[in-house]
């Protein structure tokens, strides 16, 4: 690999991928796909507003893990399982969005999804991140 795995500290290390890669001049940071666990990999909630949260959490301290901070994040794409959970949750998602990255708005597309890689999974969002120099 030609970047540097990132991996926030106290997190397990994945099985099978790198929860984010770090690489570049000024440090490009790809963000893998986050869901609604925690950094041992126990599922938080089966509620769709709990997941988002968690898994917007998770986006972050990987960020940070790599030395940056939630307004570096430039690209983030949301998978859902239920459009309508999201739809009728826009309120809550509003407000662990504020909470996490305030009105820091990165280029951003919602994806609708029949299923993630674990059963229980209702979101996963992945994202990008660019951490500038000095």
């Amino acid at each position: 690999m030609s970047g540097e795995a990132i991996l926030p500290a106290g997190w397990t290390p994945a099985k099978g991928y790198t929860n984010g890669v770090a690489c570049g001049a000024g440090r490009t940071v790809y963000v893998g796909g986050q869901i609604g666990w925690d950094g041992q990999q126990r599922a938080v909630s089966t509620g769709f507003v709990d997941q988002f949260d968690q898994a917007l959490a998770n986006v972050v301290a990987v960020v940070e893990a790599a030395g940056g901070a939630p307004t570096d994040l430039v690209k983030m794409t949301v998978y859902v399982t239920d459009i309508e959970a999201y739809r009728g949750s826009l309120r809550a998602v509003g407000g662990c969005w504020r909470a996490r990255l305030g009105k820091h708005f990165p280029a951003m597309a919602l994806v609708g999804v029949t299923a993630l890689v674990e059963p229980w999974a209702m979101v996963e969002i992945e994202a990008i991140a660019h951490i500038r120099e000095g």
